[in-house]
């Protein structure tokens, strides 16, 4: 049964944008770019970029639909820097991780293609409540920091599991997919908060390019703008992953306990 359409859902026929090409005003452009930047910084330590760019994004004319598939466009850059710049510095093994990144991004493309047919109304009511939890978990915790600890789910399970249903989710609803993966890693993976950043930006990649194809099969991108922002994202994650690398758990928890619950409270206001 078809759900109530979400403002995510993939129209058949969208409709064409006067932006299309990137036609906004300079001081639009400027604020887009401004905001990638900031969103890739934000996005690269403890997520929820989205926070910034979406709304930006509405103010220069986009419908929601345009807004969140360029969203993914310009959040491809900032979360393929970010993993490349973790990775570089050893904080996760791209090699190994390739078989969990094309799960997880194959998932995001199933998602992103179900949207108009999944219900997800009971899910979006939820999902301001399990971030708030997750807030409060990262805050509250004691003992939390960069050290690993002992997993509570073989690396298998993980991988064919559990990191596929986030990116599945990223691709349906996407707001909050970060904070799951962190989550995921940190309490089941038993991953340290530095390490558990370093692969969620790996994941982020990966599910953000699934739901990206499936946004881009029915043209609802807009292109120039999202590789625009893409570059402002580059700098920005760049930015903030080394000084996340730099820092450590110091920084990624409480930014990740506001960006969660700031999600939360704005999920909460409509």
């Amino acid at each position: 049964m078809k759900a109530g359409p979400p403002p995510e859902n993939l129209p058949e026929n969208p409709p064409e944008s006067p932006h299309r090409m990137f036609e906004v005003a300079p001081d639009l452009a400027a604020l887009l770019i401004a905001a990638a930047f900031g969103a890739g910084f934000v996005d690269a330590i403890a997520g929820g970029g989205g926070l910034i760019t979406l709304p930006v994004l509405m103010l220069a004319g986009a419908s929601p639909l345009e807004a969140l598939s360029t969203n993914k466009v310009q959040g491809a850059f900032g979360a393929a820097t970010a993993a490349a710049s973790y990775a570089r510095r050893g904080h996760v093994d791209l090699r190994r991780q390739i078989g969990t990144a094309l799960l997880t991004g194959a998932a995001g493309f199933l998602g992103a293609l179900l949207v108009s047919f999944i219900p997800t109304d009971a899910l979006r009511g939820a999902l301001p409540f399990v971030l708030i939890a997750i807030a409060a978990f990262f805050a509250l915790k004691p003992g939390l920091d960069d050290t690993d600890r002992a997993e509570r789910i073989p690396a298998r399970s993980f991988a064919l599991f559990v990191a596929p249903f986030v990116g599945f989710y990223d691709g349906l609803i996407g707001p909050g997919a970060g904070a799951f993966y962190m989550i995921g890693f940190v309490l089941l993976a038993g991953y340290g908060v530095l390490r558990a950043t370093a692969h969620t930006k790996l994941l982020n990649f990966a599910s953000n390019i699934g739901g990206l194809a499936a946004f881009a099969a029915v043209g609802a991108p807009w292109w120039i703008t999202g590789l625009a922002m893409g570059l402002a994202q580059v700098a920005g994650a760049w930015v903030g992953s080394h000084l996340a690398m730099k820092v450590g758990a110091r920084l990624i928890k409480p930014l990740l306990v506001v960006t969660s619950g700031a999600l939360a409270i704005r999920l909460l206001m409509g």
